[in-house]
């Protein structure tokens, strides 16, 4: 089972990007899904997650009004819309997968990494102001 994050890239200040996470191996399409960063020298932190269904999403303060977390299960993808992005948003990203499916947590388990079972290798964004 595999997450292949892709997408990333250097921008500009201000700049746009859309990350992807295609499955092999396996279908996500019933599971929660997050999108997390980590840039060097720091920990991994949550930036994004959509609930099994695509119902409720839930981004980090950071981010929220400027990314948009999306899936589409036709293709078995996950989304990362970045826009305004800023030279603060430079990290390596990475998708994520929880195991267990249609299941519903309370907000703060989905910015958890512990909920998270499979991971992707990450995708570089760099912005440059």
């Amino acid at each position: 089972v595999q997450l292949q994050a892709s997408g990333g890239g250097q921008v500009q200040s201000g700049d746009s990007l859309r990350l992807a996470c295609a499955a092999s191996g396996r279908t996500f399409s019933n599971n929660v899904m997050g999108w997390f960063r980590q840039a060097p020298g720091k920990e991994r932190e949550f930036v994004a997650a959509i609930s099994w269904s695509g119902g409720s999403t839930y981004y980090a303060d950071s981010v929220k009004g400027r990314f948009t977390i999306a899936r589409d299960n036709d293709e078995g993808t996950l989304y990362l819309q970045m826009n305004n992005l800023k030279p603060e948003d430079t990290a390596v990203y990475y998708c994520a997968a929880d195991e267990r499916r249609r299941t519903t947590y309370t907000d703060p388990f989905y910015r958890s990494k512990s909920l998270y079972y499979y991971w992707g290798q990450g995708t570089l964004v760099t912005v440059s102001s």
